[in-house]
């Protein structure tokens, strides 16, 4: 994950810029369509990297392949008058953009324009081939994906499960919720430090799944 090569830089940039401000875009106009509007009144209505992008969440991206962007604010109240299932559709729709992302991505492959393989065993580069680019791509669009999928606060995988839960189950959400950044930050720094690693356990079986999946 560490590979600071220019080819994976560059990737991860261009990665970091297309990822993360469709992804938050997707939340604005979800929200949007179910009537609330302060996405546009906050100026995340929008395209332009720069009003997504987190300083240190896309540091991370560069460095270690994954990290954030801001959260896009929407007002729950503006979203349930339109729908009870508003909520859950806004948080989902980034997530779902990340898959969408990684499938187009993985269309050449599938076409046999590009040769998955070519992407390894080559040396250092300065710029990215387009295998090792569109792979690269595709990896963290599904990661992003997984990731943000899971049940803690502040991911979107909090708003979904919220709503599919039991109201039992809902109410532990809810006791949690403001512990989730705590808690989530034990999981992914202090969870391998005692042999729990959530990222190589949890999440790389379904991730590589996907990928060949995808990729063929």
């Amino acid at each position: 994950m560490f590979n600071l090569d220019p080819a994976t830089l560059i990737s991860r940039l261009i990665i970091l810029v297309i990822a993360f401000t469709i992804h938050e875009f997707a939340h604005a106009i979800t929200a949007t369509y179910f009537g609330d509007d302060t996405p546009r009144i906050n100026g995340r209505l929008t395209l332009n990297p720069l009003s997504h992008l987190d300083p240190m969440g896309s540091l991370l991206l560069l460095v270690a392949g994954f990290g954030w962007a801001k959260p896009v604010p929407v007002n729950p109240y503006a979203l349930q008058r339109r729908s009870s299932s508003a909520m859950m559709w806004v948080s989902l729709a980034g997530p779902l953009s990340n898959l969408l992302m990684a499938i187009v991505a993985a269309v050449p492959f599938r076409l046999g324009w590009v040769n998955l393989f070519s992407s390894f065993g080559s040396g250092p580069r300065i710029f990215p081939t387009a295998s090792q680019f569109l792979t690269e791509f595709i990896f963290i669009n599904l990661l992003l994906m997984l990731f943000n999928l899971i049940p803690l606060a502040p991911l979107d995988g909090e708003k979904v499960a919220d709503f599919f839960f039991p109201p039992s189950w809902s109410r532990v959400l809810d006791q949690i919720r403001p512990y989730g950044p705590l808690i989530l930050i034990a999981i992914l720094f202090v969870g391998p430090m005692l042999g729990f690693d959530i990222m190589n356990r949890v999440l790389m079986p379904p991730l590589r799944s996907l990928f060949m999946l995808l990729v063929g």
